[in-house]
């Protein structure tokens, strides 16, 4: 199982921020006293800060999905949702943070330093917030605005002063384990070091840092053997120490064959800009294991060669600790002149001013894109996306909010002059986004036309009448009833209306008058008389009745 590692890429995801609450508070008396809701908690932010008891990142490679806590939404009487808990990250000090396409962001090569890598969402406003002299009972909320997430990418980079640099199998961490307290893992086989160690050395008043680095062989720079793996840990490094082994059988190499490979290989490299290429630093050389009578033959035979090239050469024993003190004041000397070099550099470079960063840019950019039934209009700005997520399309009145804000950032003045009509197709956001049918709110003369939004006529001032006033309307009222009265009353009088005794009586007599008429009708059919043989004239007088006449009489 691995116990050290140095690059991991991390899938974080910041909280959400809380939604705004919209509510109306009650007094006695007084149903609908204003608006009360209040604001949603912001999410919880994700930060990275560089720790010196953390040595790798082995901790973010098992478990590389990391969270933090939402924002709470807000509540009636002006509650406001809780904010989410911000979580640290602790990662190792040099480590280097990257987004996903490798941009840097962030050197945190100093102790206590504090990045936040995924910031959480922004809460959303209550009614109350949004209230104003023309909005005074907003019907609508603010939602809470996604939190960030995304990949970053964390590659650590060894903070040390002296580098051991080496074929493997030189010796070199056997000699970090002689002249500091670190214990790396020790064998007689290539390639035992499979991470850099750490150790520190003191040498009188001098304190300073080696890294053994893992063995480097020819083509490391091409990928070779562990190759690029752990080349960046030597960037930092003040100083380099060429280990060289001076007791190896394998044919064909030598100290000064070794050392021109391991040159060859550190030129190749390429280093970040700013810093100084791994060549032009200084350079010390031990030959190693001269407790081996060929070791030290061979050593005696190379160092007057090494020498003439500018080097400062020590003879070595990481088992007996021969020449280890000599070399310790050496490397100390070196890395207290490139203390002294680096603290004139900072003093020479200009006063860094610390300023608040904006928190919004209001600026936006409008790109027409060509589409199927006529130009896309596609919106892009920290605002304008920011209101979208902030919106909830479901109320109208959140709504015409959002089309007032956008107006007054200036968005229409610039779709005019990039060509839109109205019915135009414009899209707010990368991607889908949000997309809708422009309707301009400006007039010809390009003047805004502004509502008040969300006004309620119950939250008014009401206006209290005078007595003189309300004896006006009283006396009005009374006028009008008796006007009314005298005017049925004079219908009546003229015949336009019956009473209900007129009316009961007009009945009784029209009834008598049917009764009286059936009676006489029958009364008046003639009967059928008795066949007697005898004919009657047909034509004879006969006197009639009409019974109408009789009930006249």
């Amino acid at each position: 199982m691995a116990t050290f590692v140095d690059h991991v890429t991390l899938h974080l995801r910041a909280g959400n921020g809380g939604n705004g609450c919209v509510s109306v508070k009650r007094e006695k008396f007084k149903p609908l006293a204003g608006p009360d809701g209040g604001n949603g908690g912001s999410g919880g932010d994700l930060v990275l800060v560089a720790d010196p008891s953390t040595t790798t990142l082995l901790g973010f490679h098992r478990s590389p999905h990391r969270s933090s806590d939402n924002g709470g939404p807000g509540m009636g009487d002006h509650r406001n949702g809780h904010n989410g808990e911000m979580r640290e990250l602790m990662v190792p000090i040099g480590t280097v943070v990257k987004d996903i396409e490798g941009n840097q962001l962030l050197d945190m090569d100093e102790p206590g330093l504090r990045l936040i890598v995924a910031p959480g969402g922004q809460g959303g406003l209550g009614n109350a917030a949004l209230a104003s002299t023309k909005r005074k009972a907003p019907g609508f909320a603010l939602l809470g605005t996604l939190g960030w997430e995304g990949d970053v990418y964390l590659e650590l980079k060894t903070v040390a002063d002296v580098a051991l640099v080496g074929y493997p199998s030189a010796g070199k961490s056997s000699l970090i384990a002689a002249m500091s307290a670190a214990r790396p893992k020790i064998a007689d086989y290539p390639f035992t070091t499979l991470h850099p160690n750490l150790g520190v050395v003191e040498s009188g008043e001098s304190r300073y840092t080696i890294a053994d680095v893992p063995g480097l062989i020819e083509g490391a720079s091409e990928g070779k053997g562990l190759g690029l793996e752990f080349l960046r840990h030597v960037e930092r490094c003040t100083a380099l120490l060429h280990v060289l082994d001076c007791a190896t059988l394998e044919p064909g190499r030598d100290p000064i064959s070794d050392l021109d490979v391991i040159l060859g290989e550190l030129d190749a490299y390429p280093v970040p800009d700013g810093q100084k290429p791994l060549l032009q630093r200084s350079q010390l050389i031990a030959l190693n294991k001269i407790d081996v009578p060929e070791g030290r033959e061979l050593a005696a035979f190379v160092k007057a060669d090494l020498e003439a090239r500018g080097y400062r050469v020590f003879e070595i024993s990481s088992v007996t600790h021969e020449g280890l003190k000599q070399l310790n004041y050496a490397l100390a000397e070196v890395v207290e002149q490139g203390r002294a070099e680096a603290a004139a550099a900072e003093a020479k470079k200009p006063r860094i001013i610390i300023r608040p960063k904006a928190v919004d840019e209001g600026g936006f950019v409008i790109k027409v894109e060509g589409g199927t039934f006529g130009n896309i209009y596609r919106i892009l700005g920290t605002k304008p996306e920011r209101w979208i997520q902030q919106t909830d399309f479901t109320n109208d009145e959140a709504v015409g909010f959002l089309a007032d804000r956008l107006a007054k950032l200036g968005i229409e003045n610039e779709l005019y002059k990039s060509g839109a009509i109205a019915g135009s197709t414009v899209i707010i956001g990368p991607g889908h986004g949000v997309v809708f049918d422009w309707e301009p709110t400006l007039t010809s003369t390009a003047e805004l036309i502004t509502a008040p939004r969300g006004t309620d006529a119950r939250l008014d001032e009401p206006k209290r009448r005078t007595s003189n006033e309300r004896r006006e309307e009283y006396f009005g009222r009374m006028d009008a009833k008796s006007s009314a009265r005298a005017e049925l009353i004079r219908e009546r009088e003229a015949g336009m209306w019956q009473t209900g005794e007129e009316e009961h009586n007009e009945d009784v007599r029209l009834a008598d008058v049917e009764l009286n008429f059936s009676t006489l009708a029958g009364a008046a059919e003639p009967e059928t008389a008795p066949d007697t043989g005898i004919e009657t004239d047909a034509n004879a007088d006969e006197t009639e009745t009409d019974p109408t006449e009789e009930v006249q009489k």
